[in-house]
Formats: C-alpha cells, sequence, structure tokens
C-alpha cells in the first residue's frame, strides 16, 4: 500500500516541483544519515508528502543547501531538512520493514524476507525512539493480518483499520491540530487500503489471495460504487486538510490530495474499460 500519494506533475508549476523535489531529496538524505543505504531503498513519496505536510503546518526551522547524489550526478540540486524529514525518515523505516514482512507472508518474497532482516536493527531503533506509537501501529496492523486471514468482506472495518494506522502517523504531537490531523490520516489511510484493493482485485481473484472487494468484483455496479466510495473518503480528508491554518505549499499539497491521489485509480480504470471493449 505504497505509492499512492504521488503529485500529477502535469498541473504542477515548475518552482512547485523544485520545492516538493526538495522535500523528497531531505527525506532521501535523511535516510541515508540515519540508516545508511539500506534506509534509502524504501523511500516513499507517502513520506514526503507526510513531510511537507508537517513542515507547512508548523513551518520549523528548515536547513535549505545543494547537493549531488547518484540519481542527479552532474549538478547540484536543492535539499530541505527540517525535525520532520527525521520523523519521516523514521515512519519509512519503520513501514518499509511492514512491507517485507507483508511480501514474505503473502507471497513468500525471498527478497522481502532478506531485506527485511537487514532492517532489523534499525526498526529496533525506531520502536525504541516512538514506544507507544509504535505499539498502538503493531496492535492495528497484527488486527488488519488477523481480519485478512479470516477472510473479511467488510471493506469499511477492513479500511477503517488501515486508516487509524494512517491517523497515528500523521499526528506526530499532541497538539491542537492532532485530531485534524489524525482524522486526516484516517480518511486518506481509508483510501489507500480500497484503492489497493481496486488496484489488485482482478490478480487476487486469479491468485485465490484475499481481497476485501472480490466478492464485489463481479457486479455490474462494482465500478460506480467504488469510486463513489473512493470520493466520500477522499472528501472527508479534504475537508479535514483545510481546516489546517496552512499558507505554505499548500497549493503543492492540494495537487496531491485533489489530483495526485488518483492517478493511479485512472490508470486502472482506463485499462479495465480498454479491455471490456476489445
Amino acid at each position: 500500500m505504497f505509492g499512492y500519494i504521488i503529485i500529477n506533475k502535469g498541473d504542477m508549476k515548475f518552482k512547485e516541483f523544485d520545492i516538493y523535489h526538495s522535500y523528497y531529496c531531505g527525506l532521501c538524505q535523511e535516510l541515508k544519515n540515519k540508516y545508511g543505504k539500506l534506509g534509502q531503498i524504501g523511500l516513499s513519496y507517502d513520506m514526503t508528502f507526510l513531510v511537507m505536510l508537517l513542515s507547512s503546518l508548523y513551518e520549523p526551522e528548515t536547513e535549505l543547501t545543494t547537493t549531488k547524489c547518484i540519481a542527479h550526478p552532474f549538478e547540484k540540486h536543492p535539499v530541505r531538512t527540517n525535525e520532520f524529514s527525521s520523523y519521516g525518515a523514521d515512519l519509512n523505516l519503520l513501514f518499509t520493514y511492514y512491507k517485507c514482512l507483508d511480501d514474505w507472508n503473502d507471497e513468500h518474497k525471498i527478497t522481502s524476507l532478506t531485506y527485511g532482516k537487514a532492517l532489523k536493527r534499525a526498526h529496533r531503533k525506531v520502536c525504541a525512539a516512538y514506544r507507544e506509537k509504535v505499539r498502538k501501529i503493531d496492535s492495528l496492523m497484527r488486527e488488519l493480518s488477523q481480519q485478512e486471514k479470516k477472510q473479511n468482506q467488510d471493506v469499511d472495518h477492513m479500511a477503517g483499520l488501515f486508516g487509524e494506522i494512517m491517523g497515528e502517523i500523521m499526528a506526530p504531537r499532541n497538539d491542537e491540530w492532532q485530531d485534524n490531523l489524525r482524522a486526516m490520516g484516517f480518511y486518506l489511510g481509508k483510501f489507500i487500503y480500497l484503492l489497493d484493493a481496486y488496484e489488485d482485485v482482478e490478480e487476487d481473484v486469479k491468485e485465490n489471495r484475499y481481497n476485501p472487494l472480490k466478492k464485489r468484483f463481479d457486479d455490474p455496479d462494482f465500478e460506480e460504487e467504488t469510486k463513489t466510495i473512493l470520493t466520500m473518503f477522499m472528501a472527508e480528508c479534504c475537508r479535514e486538510f483545510e481546516k489546517l491554518p496552512i499558507i505554505e505549499n499548500v497549493e503543492i499539497l492540494r495537487n496531491i490530495l485533489y489530483s495526485g491521489v488518483w492517478y493511479r485509480y485512472e490508470v486502472v480504470r482506463q485499462r479495465r474499460e480498454k479491455e471490456q471493449k476489445e
């Protein structure tokens, strides 16, 4: 369930993209500094969004530098880092570890098992730094896994469990904004879980793997109902976002929430429509 919280580059100004990319590079640099190249492998756009959201809300002191890297070896590019780059790196590492476990349990991928074992020391470090938060996330992840093993077809309940996980991630502080951030994360998490199920349902049916949408997939109203539910989830997410007093980078964040998160949905929907016509 990674890679859904992305930008719509086509609707973004060059300057906005440069700012967004500087946060992405800052997260990459922080992963390298804290966890080495193993940490960098799991770099995600999802956590870049989190870093930018929290940076724009709390406006911490941010260091702007330039650097070269393997991905951009010929010219220097801007890098923004602050306390939320560190937070994002820690949570990125945590969820990379979870993904390795999930891939091993679901598909027995040897590469995921090996990578997960290599991350164990770093995982323990994150657990020690965020004991209560990781305890809550672990409990929710175990419940989600157990319900999936039971073949729970209650989509709202299953999406809600992942929503609670995202809500925990998006609220780093116990302050006046934590309720809005948790609610925003809750609906964004529900959206991601449902969209992931929507994208994978054909293959999961074929491979006889768990998917909460399997029984609905052959319903003639499947596409319309799924789009309606996804729209409702993102509408609630965006409603909570608009309550936050964010001025800096607000258009970039809106690009992601109102447009970017729908990219993979549109790709899948258009592919299925094309296949039905052929």
